[in-house]
């Protein structure tokens, strides 16, 4: 944030596919070997978001590699942190495929987060990183999420989080979630919670042509929200998502 009294912070959320850009649908296939190798390209990749990231506050990623063969094994939560001059930073890994992909959650944080918690979500090598920034009922959490590409499985996954965020009353919930905000399992989540569905989705899926709305930056209430949007620059298959948000003055952030 900008100063010691300001009440304004800047997210962003970002699926970064371990730093590999795909622009067609036909370059899953075409650069398969791409997913499992490290490449020039997938650095250069991560050197221009790391470009960016000192604009924003708190970042969520969604497929960062732990380190693995795939990113040379280095991890890319650490490395974005580092190269971007950001000083706190925090890693989920959930799905590894023996040495060749290691898939994470990842935080980087210009303020230091008081507690951060990896939850396992229901099924399969999916999780959700929880950061708590300041005490008791004048906490914000911040969630990072990716949840899984099946609708019953994402059902049990946003239950998981709707219960996880019940004892929280200031929340942020931002990441890949795999679904747009008027499927019915969104809809259970915001029926379950106090989070607040989007005024206006922001398409972000595929990032050669923006037609879903599935990455999402999601509030409680007293959270305003003063303005969302992508960024332009594909730094995967997915555009970044941003928010600029106003926090009550208890909130604010040290």
């Amino acid at each position: 944030m900008t100063g010691p009294t300001s009440r304004i912070l800047r997210v962003l959320s970002c699926n970064i596919l371990a730093g590999a850009s795909v622009q067609r649908y036909r370059q899953y296939v075409t650069r398969s070997w791409a997913s499992v190798l490290p490449t020039r390209a997938k650095q250069d990749n991560l050197d221009s978001l790391a470009r960016i990231l000192p604009e924003f506050d708190v970042i969520g990623l969604q497929e960062t590699d732990a380190g693995s063969l795939r990113s040379g094994f280095r991890n890319q939560t650490r490395y974005l942190a580092e190269s971007s001059g950001m000083p706190f930073w925090s890693h989920q890994p959930n799905r590894q495929m023996a040495r060749l992909a290691h898939s994470a959650n990842g935080l980087i944080s210009r303020v230091q987060p008081i507690q951060v918690v990896d939850y396992p979500l229901p099924g399969r090598g999916r999780g959700a990183l929880l950061a708590r920034f300041g005490e008791g009922d004048d906490a914000l959490v911040v969630v990072v999420a990716h949840l899984a590409l099946g609708p019953q499985a994402r059902e049990r996954q946003l239950a998981f989080i709707a219960e996880l965020l019940g004892s929280h009353p200031h929340a942020i919930l931002m990441g890949d979630l795999n679904t747009d905000p008027d499927s019915s399992e969104m809809r259970r989540l915001f029926e379950r919670t106090s989070l607040q569905p989007p005024a206006q989705a922001q398409p972000t899926f595929p990032s050669w042509r923006p037609r879903r709305a599935i990455d999402h930056i999601l509030l409680s209430p007293d959270l305003r929200l003063r303005r969302q949007w992508t960024l332009p620059d594909a730094f995967s298959d997915h555009l970044p998502l941003a928010a600029e948000i106003e926090l009550p003055m208890e909130l604010a952030m040290h």
